[in-house]
């Protein structure tokens, strides 16, 4: 369960950020003591065992996830969420919850809370998620195919209910501020390079061309984590079970699309991408999603939200490493820069922010060569 992807800042932006709590629990947790004292509370009508109480994620930032056994055998087991205010809020989660639950997909439902300590009792999504059936898959696999199917008519049936004035709005200056995490923690901080005047230009000019796509695009329903780490593995028609929709905004329609197709942790061939996009594209047109009508001008939405997207979370995935010590994501990073690499070679429009992005990996030793790609 991750919220490595979203761009929230620290509860008091004045103050030095906490570390975030540890996922292990210790004999002197008093959070750990609160949610064992509330769990077994009149509040809390669920009859669970609570000796069974056990870490179900080790990666959720501030917020931390509990499984627990039910006390009648044969039950399903629960979730226990964890979140400290003030660095967290439930509110938004339970917010989302109701509304993409009424959207028809699959979230879990909220069955206790306590919004002022921070407590959720929430449904057990197991612990199957996307990523791990897809590592190392043949990428023409009828199993991948068949998730990755599900988890589209997903996204439409959620689109599809889309309105204003449910979540906030994915505006310019939240885009912007998400772009600017590359300058300010890849190229400073991570790379240690300092662009010129004329360098900087030009990451401004491709920012407001990009901006510009991103804002005339049609609005929907935005998870904002659509992706193979946040989708769980479910029977039948309940596939794909979303989490960590807290985040949700209102904004550009093929935003969650390239979230899922081009995935910062599993890699699919260019024309299986394609195959997956145009599929969700005849899924939305007879939803009747405002999708342009011609494939190659949403195919071009795509790769351009998309570059906004791959360009914040190499800023993201910096900033996990140097303020968090989470190394881990540095791994990744060669796959989300392939990504932008390839999307800004491919357009005119980007020849100058091109240019740019390869001299950066060349002086890190990168050699900038062109990749081939389709194009239409």
């Amino acid at each position: 369960m991750l919220d490595y992807y979203t761009d929230r800042p620290p509860p008091d932006a004045g103050s030095s950020r906490p570390e975030p709590t540890r996922m292990t629990p210790t004999p002197d947790d008093p959070r750990l003591a609160e949610l064992r004292g509330w769990l077994a509370s009149p509040a809390v009508t669920q009859a669970l065992a609570l000796d069974t109480l056990r870490p179900a994620s080790d990666d959720a930032s501030f917020r931390r996830y509990f499984r627990v056994d039910a006390a009648r055998p044969g039950a399903p087991s629960l979730i226990a969420m964890d979140a400290p205010p003030p660095m967290e809020d439930c509110r938004p989660f339970v917010h989302a919850a109701q509304v993409f639950a009424a959207a028809g997909v699959s979230v879990p439902r909220v069955l206790a809370a306590d919004l002022e300590r921070g407590f959720l009792l929430l449904d057990d999504f197991g612990s199957t998620t996307y990523l791990s059936q897809l590592q190392g898959g043949d990428p023409l696999d009828g199993r991948a195919d068949a998730l990755y199917r599900d988890a589209i008519a997903a996204l439409a049936r959620l689109q599809s209910a889309s309105r204003p004035g449910v979540f906030p709005d994915y505006d310019r200056a939240l885009l912007q501020r998400e772009l600017d995490l590359y300058p300010d923690w890849y190229l400073a901080r991570h790379r240690g390079i300092e662009l010129d005047a004329g360098q900087r230009r030009t990451l401004a000019e491709a920012f407001e061309r990009l901006l510009a796509n991103n804002l005339a695009q049609a609005r929907v329903f935005v998870h904002r984590d659509y992706h193979a780490r946040n989708l769980m593995v479910l029977e039948g028609s309940a596939n794909p079970g979303m989490l960590d929709f807290q985040d949700a905004v209102y904004g550009p329609i093929t935003y969650d699309l390239v979230s899922l197709l081009r995935d910062a942790y599993v890699a699919w061939p260019e024309a299986r991408q394609i195959d997956w996009a145009a599929r969700y594209w005849d899924e939305a047109r007879r939803h009747g999603l405002p999708v342009a009508d011609d494939f190659a001008a949403f195919y071009r939405d795509f790769e351009w939200m998309g570059l906004q997207r791959q360009l914040k979370v190499l800023g993201i995935f910096a900033r996990l490493h140097h303020r968090d010590g989470k190394d881990r994501y540095l791994a990744d990073m060669p796959r989300v820069l392939g990504y932008a690499l390839g999307v800004a070679r491919r357009y005119g429009e980007l020849d100058a922010l091109a240019r740019l992005l390869e001299r950066i990996e060349a002086a890190g030793g990168e050699s900038g060569a062109p990749v081939a790609g389709y194009t239409f």
